[in-house]
């Protein structure tokens, strides 16, 4: 009986380790380890310097197949990861960094796929967003499944990753102080047939690179930290403007702590902590001080500083042989000398510039070729200069700089 009884107690003990190991001597149906949970908030209880990571109790299943994750505060440094890993996945490690695991991380927008070396996803997530994971379970039997994730209710992006006997399970993991999510394991997503109609208001489409901004429909808002140069938040079109969309607006919906905010036009590549502007390749119309940067630090004067209410509007006068997408004649391209009321400078497609100087004509080449940019304030022409058009041409680009600074922009003003 006695050597019963230690048998017994040795297997108790056995059991109780491992629950320990696996869930610092938390239920085994969820494991979190330096996190604290509140019902479905979970927040970061550790030094900075070490990965939290909670693990649900369940995996995703056809009957339960998405789940959603809402930014309550992005802490000091925003490192929140959501994505699924195995049952047993190290909870010191961020979601996606080891084998057989994948996540969205919200500082980067960078996907993580079994791997510590993520690539690039999708945009930043900031403050309030709902980042959503979900499968796809028509290749389970092959031993794949494809993940999609979800930002804000829309597809970001899939990949399509192995899976255990196990399951995948549903993992959030977080690495810096003051960072706190929500988490709703009941979530529903359903992409509908005529979801493509309803998403069309969204308006993230329009944008090929976000940092530190947040889109909201038409709605720009600067979300970063505001306290260094270093600090920029970018916003830059997915299109380049051509002759067929030339000119695009910007109303300043709330000038914020100092109205850094800058509208223009920039190369693809354009560096994402620069105001645009500042580097070569760009050029700006500054809001706080009315001045315009050319691939340059120094600004020159140029127009009124702008504030609340305000509509910036910039685009292009392409002289009359410029070929770019095919179109056909265009008529009353010298209007906006004329007439510099709103109306007008939406009309102007073209630039007839009486002092063009054709010492340069012989020179065709794309990479070579300029054009004039110009600056509207409330429908009124500020000024125009001279760009030399980078390969790929010049995307509308606005940065912003301070906290509480919004914007609402119009890229296809003619077209309504």
């Amino acid at each position: 009986m006695d050597d019963i009884n230690v048998l017994h107690r040795r297997c108790f003990l056995n059991l109780r380790r491992r629950i320990h190991d696996i869930g610092d001597g938390r239920p085994a149906q969820e494991r979190y380890m330096r996190l604290q949970k509140d019902g479905d908030i979970l927040s970061y209880q550790g030094n900075s310097e070490e990965v939290g990571c909670y693990v649900a109790g369940h995996p995703l299943s056809k009957g339960n197949c998405y789940f959603e994750v809402t930014i309550v505060d992005t802490g000091v440094r925003g490192t929140i990861a959501v994505g699924l890993v195995p049952k047993f996945y190290r909870l010191d490690h961020q979601p996606g960094w080891l084998p057989y695991s994948v996540a969205y991380h919200a500082d980067n927008g960078k996907l993580y796929n079994g791997n510590p070396v993520g690539q690039q996803f999708g945009p930043k997530c900031a403050r309030g967003d709902r980042i959503g994971c979900g499968i796809h379970s028509e290749n389970t039997e092959a031993g794949l499944t494809t993940v999609f994730f979800t930002k804000n209710g829309r597809e970001v992006g899939s990949v399509e990753v192995p899976v255990s006997v196990e399951g995948l399970f549903p993992a959030v993991g977080m690495h810096s102080m003051g960072e706190e999510v929500k988490v709703d394991l009941q979530a529903e997503w359903f992409l509908e047939e005529d979801d493509s109609m309803m998403m069309v208001d969204s308006h993230e489409d329009d944008w090929g690179r976000l940092y530190d901004i947040r889109v909201s429909g038409t709605l720009l808002e600067y979300v970063g930290k505001g306290k260094s140069i270093m600090d920029v938040g970018l916003a830059q079109a997915r299109h380049p403007l051509t002759t067929r969309c030339h000119y695009y607006e910007v109303e300043i919906v709330d000038a914020g702590e100092k109205c850094y905010i800058a509208l223009g036009l920039a190369r693809r590549d354009y560096p994402r902590n620069r105001h645009p502007g500042w580097s070569r390749g760009s050029v700006a119309y500054h809001a706080d001080d009315g001045k315009i940067f050319h691939g340059s630090g120094v600004g020159d004067a140029f127009g009124p500083r702008c504030f609340k209410g305000d509509i910036m509007g910039c685009g292009i006068m392409f002289p009359r042989n410029y070929i770019l997408d095919g179109e056909g004649d265009m008529d009353d391209w010298n209007r906006l000398e004329a007439h510099p009321d709103h109306a007008h400078v939406q009309n102007v497609l073209y630039h007839n510039d009486e002092k063009e100087e054709e010492e340069d004509g012989e020179d065709q080449g794309q990479e070579d070729r300029k054009v004039m940019v110009f600056f509207t304030r409330n429908g009124k022409l500020m000024g125009r200069r001279e760009i030399a058009v980078p390969p790929g041409g010049l995307y509308p680009t606005v940065g912003m700089l301070s906290n509480g600074e919004k914007v609402k922009v119009d890229l296809h003003p003619l077209s309504g």
